[in-house]
């Protein structure tokens, strides 16, 4: 049987390219089958129509900890990531790519069993598994626990990567750390390895971007800085033409300013993530709630941020466009992961995943393309 088809109108659209008008979304069994005038929309199909709003692709967030008082290296299980979902499609995140700091073996071991079981209980919009460290720079831990903290072993890596394989998708490490037979390893399985936490200089830095690092972990947080005689990690980053840089736009863990300046260097190489956390006392992050941010032993320790308040941020603090700040959103955090044929855009075959969102920038409705 076909699936049933329905459309969407509001007073604009978004594509993730451009702007436009008087058209409505038509959508069928997940997709979106094509865009068309709304003069030429048939009476017979469903229609939503949303006024004084306009349409959007759904948010992408690539480095979030857990939500609704489940972190998920604390409570590795599916209840968690079902709570993780559920917190970020409210605030327009269809997809988000759960993430596990420092810890023990143990603990990534029972974070990839969690998603595993998610997916066999066909559960959506968990994109696998960002693991952050234990592979960094202990002079760059941040909140990270240092006792853990290593250069791996080309054994250790294996060992990990055969059991995660196909749900490891992220890890992030210092690339000073890890040798280029480390990195090529981790390449083999299709991971996108993002430099992060790290003490590199600039040319440490610019060696693994050649050997294969295509991305850097919360620019300026956790990594050597910008310094007119040492460029760092951060010099290394804004300098190079290909690599790209999750930011987090949350006014604690980096300055507007910064976000503005790192902005017209890096232009569609930067792109937003929440680093959410959640109010925890158990485990190595007893992430505590501080105002609008969290703090684990007094240390900024993670965001409080949604991808719809990242939005905002980014719109009215940093003075970014719009349309550019929905691709740090969206299209952006698609590439990285290298699955923007289907996610970040509003086009014919791409996943149904949209977003309505008013003129004060709040999410007022959703649509993903797993409810239809």
């Amino acid at each position: 049987m076909a699936s049933a088809l329905k459309a969407y109108i509001a007073n604009k659209i978004f594509t993730g390219e451009n702007w436009i008008s008087g058209h409505a979304i038509i959508t069928e069994g997940g997709k979106i089958k094509e865009l068309v005038p709304v003069g030429s929309l048939p009476s017979s199909i469903a229609t939503d129509v949303f006024d004084n709003c306009m349409l959007a692709p759904a948010f992408i967030d690539l480095q979030i900890y857990g939500a609704s008082g489940k972190l998920l290296a604390v409570y590795p299980e599916t209840d968690s990531l079902v709570k993780l979902n559920a917190y970020g499609r409210k605030a327009g995140t269809a997809y988000c790519m759960p993430t596990v700091a420092t810890n023990t073996i143990d603990v990534f071991y029972k974070c990839i069993d969690a998603i595993r079981d998610y997916w066999n209980g066909n559960g959506k919009g968990i994109l696998g598994l960002h693991i952050e460290g234990p592979w960094i720079n202990p002079a760059k831990r941040g909140a990270h626990i240092e006792s853990l903290i290593h250069s791996p072993s080309l054994k250790e890596v294996d060992e990990l990567l055969s059991y995660g394989k196909g749900v490891i998708k992220i890890i992030t490490l210092a690339p000073e750390q890890c040798d280029k037979e480390i990195i090529d390893r981790i390449l083999s399985d299709n991971i996108i390895i993002s430099a992060g936490h790290s003490n590199a200089t600039y040319e440490q830095a610019k060696t693994g971007f050649a050997n294969g690092i295509t991305a850097v972990t919360h620019l300026y947080n956790a990594m050597s800085p910008l310094q007119h005689r040492q460029p760092g990690l951060t010099g290394a980053t804004l300098d190079d033409a290909s690599v790209m840089a999750s930011i987090i736009p949350d006014g604690h863990h980096v300055s507007y300013a910064a976000i503005s300046i790192a902005k017209k260097v890096m232009g569609k190489r930067l792109f937003a993530i929440t680093d959410g956390v959640t109010e925890t006392i158990d485990g190595f992050y007893p992430h505590q709630l501080a105002g609008d941010k969290y703090e684990a032993s007094g240390i900024l320790s993670g965001s409080a941020l949604t991808m719809e308040k990242a939005l905002k941020n980014l719109v009215e603090y940093v003075g970014i466009e719009l349309s550019e700040a929905l691709r740090m959103c969206s299209l952006y955090p698609a590439q990285v992961i290298k699955m923007d044929r289907i996610m970040g855009r509003i086009a014919p075959g791409y996943n149904a995943d949209i977003v309505v969102v008013d003129n004060g920038l709040s999410i007022t409705s959703t649509n993903y393309s797993e409810s239809e």
